[in-house]
Order: C-alpha cells, then structure tokens, then sequence
C-alpha cells in the first residue's frame, strides 16, 4: 500500500508508522511541517498539498473541522481507500460518503496520544475493502484494540469520555490551590497527574472536541448541583451517581 498522509501533525506520524504502508507520503499547509514529519518516518516522502500524485490510500490527519473539506480536496487521489483519524464521526462518514464514493472508506479514532500508543481505536467502516482490512490488521499487529462502532454510538461516548472528562479535570485544576504533595489523598493525588497530563498535551485538540462535542454542560450542572446541596440533597445525589 503507497499512503498520502495528509497532516503532518502527531496523529498522522503516528498512522504513517502503524499503518504497515509500502511507502508514506506527507502532505501539509506547512511545508516544513511535512519535511520533519518525513525525516521522522523511514522512507517517507513530501508532496504538495495540491499535487495530483495519487495512492493507494489517502489519510486525512488533520483538526475534526478541517476534515469535510479536507476529504473533498483529497479524496481523488485515492485509487483504493480514503479514510481519516480525527476523533469526530458523523461529519467525517458524511464527508467520506460524498466525495470518495466507490472507494473504501472508514472513520478511525485513536483514543490515545501518539506518545500513549497502542491503544483502543474504534471504526466506521462505510464501505469495506481489501485495503482497510489490511490497515486494521495492521493496527491490531501493532497492539491497538480495533472495535467497530456506528457514527452515533461514537459520538455520543466522546460527550462522556472526552468532552466530560477533560471539563471536570481542567475545572479542578481551575479550582485546586497550590498544596504540598503530602497532603494529596488517594483521590486527589490521581485528579493531580490527570491535569499534568492534560497541561502536557496540544490545548487545541481540547479546544476542538469542546467545540464539537456536547457533555460540558452536564459536568457544571452536576458541579453546581452538588456545591448547592445541603446534606439531605448531597447524600441523594452521592446515591445517584453510585447508580
């Protein structure tokens, strides 16, 4: 398989090496961008973002919103398979519906940084072929836990697991006091590496899932009922979120 990676950023290193390709090409908006990413991945090449060599499979590596016109742009130099790794699915299985039909086409989404890899991948497959079931393959070799899903039932997680659970992590750490770490509980001192590592990753890529994805909301409206609770209202709530 020859692979056009298009966004040179972490996500699209990281598919370029885990995707058992033949041959990997860059392609980015910063052309600097695409020659470090190539002189990271062995036997890596760059090509112009608006170049007309086509592959066997494109990937389109770049911010969740940028995908839609990201596939529009690129999708035709694809002769077998489009697919992306954004993290956001009903746009993207849209996007690859329309523009790279006739082709194989999936929707992943790491659910780790590169630097945490392997890890768990959910996929949209939209349309299955020899080229994508080579890809997993090779995923699953490389130690991902690859599981199907539908565009739906990914989105609504990420309300919880990403959007959710970054808002009551940054809301702590927006909150927190400075304290000396002998004083850090068997609950705290967890909620403290969280937020380290949280404050060590791209604060875009948390800016766009907030963007994207509902779940925020229902994190302070649970923060402010608990802060307004008296002692009959708390332990009812305590029981509630036991269940």
């Amino acid at each position: 398989m020859e692979l056009l990676v298009v966004g040179a950023g972490e996500m699209g290193r990281w598919i370029a090496r885990a995707s058992g390709a033949d041959a990997v090409a860059f392609a980015d908006r910063d052309p600097e961008a695409a020659r470090e990413a190539a002189a990271a991945v062995d036997g890596a090449r760059v090509v112009p973002l608006d170049g007309d060599d086509r592959f066997t499979a494109v990937c389109i590596a770049v911010p969740m919103g940028a995908v839609p016109a990201a596939v529009a742009a690129h999708a035709d130099r694809a002769t077998e398979a489009v697919f992306d790794v954004s993290g956001e699915m009903h746009d993207s299985v849209a996007a690859l519906r329309e523009h790279a039909g006739g082709r194989e086409r999936a929707s992943f989404h790491p659910l780790f940084s590169a630097a945490n890899a392997p890890g768990n991948v959910p996929v949209v497959v939209d349309r299955d072929g020899p080229v994508l079931r080579e890809l997993r393959a090779a995923l699953a070799a490389a130690g991902n836990e690859v599981f199907e899903t539908t565009p739906a039932e990914h989105d609504r997680a990420m309300e919880t697991v990403q959007a959710g659970a970054h808002t009551a992590v940054l809301a702590y750490a927006l909150a927190a006091d400075d304290v000396d770490p002998r004083f850090h509980t068997t609950l705290s001192a967890p909620l403290a590496e969280l937020v380290a590592e949280i404050a060590g990753n791209t604060p875009a890529v948390y800016a766009d899932i907030q963007e994207r994805f509902d779940g925020s909301e229902a994190v302070a409206e649970a923060a402010a009922a608990l802060s307004d609770a008296d002692c009959e209202r708390y332990l009812e709530l305590y029981d509630e979120a036991n269940r």
